[in-house]
């Protein structure tokens, strides 16, 4: 007998996260047993083949059987593959609308499943490679063209889980400029106005110190021309950083 294990991968939609569970088959001479670690799958549609007679699983061998059940699992695959593409898209919407703390999480949460998902999914790969080159009369060489088909498709997800964790470095990469950018613009309208105040304080540094002869005090204007003054310091400041588009 042969026995292949692999992950089984699905969607939860309540959760809206991916759901993993692992499969067992063991291929006999004329049996495949499958074990799964809880009820319910989506081989409902294989099942409904089996009892209607429709199309070769009942024509050929338990080896095309086991086929069916890896397409199958393949095939959910592309399912979680397209679910964690359409998050990744919603997250790129936010990143570059308006980017908030939860969206970083958001970010980290998606590269772990990636990173799980590129673990569960790799294997599969070499599993496919042994059983192509396997000599055995469990696998007949009339599965070569089938096997080729399972060998593509799981290149496929392979390359597709690379293609968004590279989207997703590079969205990482986009929120991080965005929030330097966020931070540099504060900062920049901080040091304006400090610019602005500056001399302003020292102007009043001038007028704190304990001189007793300063004319201004004596004069019957002096503190009413010392804060116009201010004003107008202040303003010509002000209007030469907007001149200069720094504010």
């Amino acid at each position: 007998h042969l026995y292949i294990v692999l992950k089984m991968l699905d969607w939860d939609a309540q959760r809206d996260a991916m759901d993993v569970e692992q499969l067992s088959l063991v291929l006999g001479a004329n049996y495949v047993l499958s074990f799964q670690e809880r009820a319910g799958d989506f081989f409902d549609p294989l099942r409904n083949r089996i009892r209607q007679n429709a199309g070769r699983v009942r024509k050929l061998g338990p080896d095309y059987l086991a086929y069916c059940l890896l397409d199958l699992t393949l095939d959910h695959y592309f399912i979680v593959l397209e679910k964690l593409g359409e998050r990744i898209e919603r997250v790129e919407d936010a990143v570059m609308t308006r980017p908030r703390r939860e969206t970083l999480s958001e970010i980290h949460a998606l590269k772990r499943e990636l990173v799980y998902m590129r673990k569960a999914v790799w294997p599969v790969k070499e599993v496919i490679a042994s059983l192509r080159h396997l000599k055995s009369p469990l696998m007949t060489s009339g599965m070569q063209p089938f096997l080729r088909d399972l060998q593509d498709h799981i290149e496929q997800v392979i390359e597709g889980v690379a293609t968004y964790q590279t989207l997703l470095a590079d969205t990482l990469s986009t929120y991080l400029s965005t929030q330097s950018n966020r931070t540099n613009t504060i900062m920049k309208v901080l040091a304006v106005f400090s610019a602005v105040f500056m001399p302003l304080t020292f102007v009043t540094g001038i007028f704190g110190m304990n001189f007793r002869n300063m004319p201004p005090l004596e004069w019957e204007w002096g503190f009413h021309g010392t804060v116009a003054g201010m004003l107008v310091m202040g303003g010509l400041l002000a209007a030469y950083f907007v001149r200069k588009r720094w504010v």
